[in-house]
Parts: C-alpha cells; structure tokens; sequence
C-alpha cells in the first residue's frame, strides 16, 4: 500500500507507482483533505433535575392489607 499527499500545482498529475505494482490493478481515489467530513453540530441538552414532589402526610401503609389476594 502505498499513501502520499500532495497539493498539485496544476491539474494534470501523474504518479509514479512501486515496480510490484506494474501489470496489476490499482484503484487510485483523490479526495480534498477533510473533504466528506461533516462536523456534527451539538445541540445544547437541556438538562432539569427537578424532583416529583408527592404530599404522604395522610398516608398510611398497612402491610396485611397490602398482602391480601
């Protein structure tokens, strides 16, 4: 494998590519530099640590009747 960068300096380009790789086939994909790479935009979580307030002050718990089928 072979991975080189360049900034061409006009529009033709040609590579030189290793003897082994003579008389088989490449693939050769060119591609700006973060080009495809979307950033994600962060949305701000809105975060509440509000508790549930529930008023047991009449309440009155009795196991046996809890119990009973």
């Amino acid at each position: 494998m072979v991975r080189t960068s360049l900034i061409p300096k006009k529009q033709q380009v040609s590579i030189e590519v290793p003897a082994d790789y003579v008389g088989t086939e490449v693939e050769v994909i060119a591609f700006r530099k973060n080009e495809g790479v979307e950033r994600e935009k962060t949305i701000p979580k809105k975060v509440s640590f509000s508790a549930i307030s529930i008023d047991t002050a009449g309440f009155r718990f009795d196991r046996n009747e809890a119990n009973e089928r």
